[in-house]
């Protein structure tokens, strides 16, 4: 089951210092459950995009005004979602910010719901 991890500052940390990151992305990787990361660009260098009645709208920035911004995200291969818990837990950024867990929808089986 693949989940979304996405990345999040938070203007409240558990922890004045930094974790290793590095640590944490290699036990990860070797465990065979991180398929793809990345941090991200500044919120600043955000492009939205957006179409009304057939027009092309563009906003430069994030899509939305708020404290907590996503900075990164992971792809998760996982059991199932304790396992995605687990990991998450373990990432420097659960004491930092915040991480949000999402299971990718299985589009072969989502009609037979």
């Amino acid at each position: 089951m693949k989940f979304m991890m996405f990345v999040c500052s938070d203007s409240e940390p558990d922890e004045d210092k930094s974790d290793d990151i590095e640590r944490w992305v290699a036990d990860v990787d070797g465990n065979g459950r991180r398929v793809l990361g990345s941090a991200l660009a500044a919120p600043e260098s955000a492009t939205t995009v957006r179409v009304r009645r057939g027009e092309l709208l563009l906003s430069d920035g994030p899509f939305t005004e708020t404290k907590e911004v996503i900075v990164g995200f992971d792809i998760l291969e996982c059991e199932h979602l304790d396992e995605a818990i687990e990991i998450a837990r373990a990432h420097p950024m659960a004491r930092l910010g915040q991480l949000e867990l999402r299971p990718f929808l299985d589009l072969d089986h989502a009609s037979d719901d």
